[in-house]
C-alpha cells in the first residue's frame, strides 16, 4: 500500500471507498447491503467508529468516518470489512434465490488465491485508500461526490431519493436507515 494512503492521524476524519473484487455487483440485493449497515451499526456502538456520511452503491461504499477513543480506525475499517466479507460470502453461499452464487463464489475463491492473508475467499479488493479531510473544503466536497453518486450513476434522479446513503439525513428527511453525526 502506498505510504500516500493511512490513517496517519488517529484524530482525523476520512473519506474511504470499499470496493469489490473486480467490482461485482454484490449490493443489489437488500440483504448484502443490511448485512453492511449493520456491521456500522455495531463499530458504532461498540468500537467509537463515528459515522459522518455513507453511500452504499452496487460495487463499492464511500464513508466518510473518524473514530472517538480505542481502536485505531485502521483496526475499526479491518474489522468492518472483514465481518462483512464473511457475513456477505455466507449469505450468498445460502441464499437459494442467488442466481449468481456459482460464479460469485468461485471469483471470490479465484481472487482469494492471491493474497495470503485470506483462508479461502477474497471478497473486498485490498485496500480502501483513506484520504484525511483536513480542510471544511475537502470534506464538502467529498461529501457532495458521496450523495450524488447514484445521481451520476444514473440509479436517481436527485440525491435524496437514494435510500441507501445519508443524503437523508442532511436533507432533514426522515427514513434515514443509519445514525450519522451531523457536520
Amino acid at each position: 500500500m502506498s505510504r500516500k494512503y493511512k490513517f496517519r492521524d488517529q484524530e482525523a476524519v476520512y473519506f474511504v471507498t470499499f470496493t469489490t473484487i473486480y467490482w461485482l455487483d454484490i449490493f443489489i440485493r437488500q440483504e448484502y447491503k443490511d448485512i453492511f449497515l449493520n456491521s456500522l451499526r455495531y463499530c458504532q456502538e461498540n468500537k467509537g467508529l463515528e459515522l459522518y456520511a455513507y453511500c452504499i452503491m452496487s460495487s463499492h461504499v464511500h464513508l466518510i468516518i473518524a473514530r472517538r477513543g480505542r481502536p485505531e480506525l485502521q483496526d475499526i475499517v479491518r474489522d468492518i470489512k472483514k465481518y462483512t466479507a464473511t457475513s456477505i460470502i455466507h449469505a450468498i453461499q445460502n441464499n437459494p434465490q442467488e442466481s449468481r452464487r456459482d460464479l460469485l463464489m468461485w471469483l471470490f475463491e479465484k481472487e482469494g488465491k492471491f493474497n495470503n492473508d485470506n483462508e479461502r475467499y477474497q471478497f473486498w479488493q485490498r485496500h480502501s485508500h483513506p484520504i484525511e479531510l483536513n480542510t471544511e473544503e475537502k470534506l464538502y466536497q467529498r461529501m457532495e461526490y458521496i450523495h450524488n453518486n447514484p445521481v451520476g450513476a444514473g440509479i436517481v434522479s436527485q440525491p435524496e431519493y437514494y435510500l441507501y446513503s445519508s443524503t437523508a439525513s442532511y436533507g432533514g428527511l426522515s427514513g434515514g436507515l443509519i445514525e450519522v453525526m451531523l457536520i
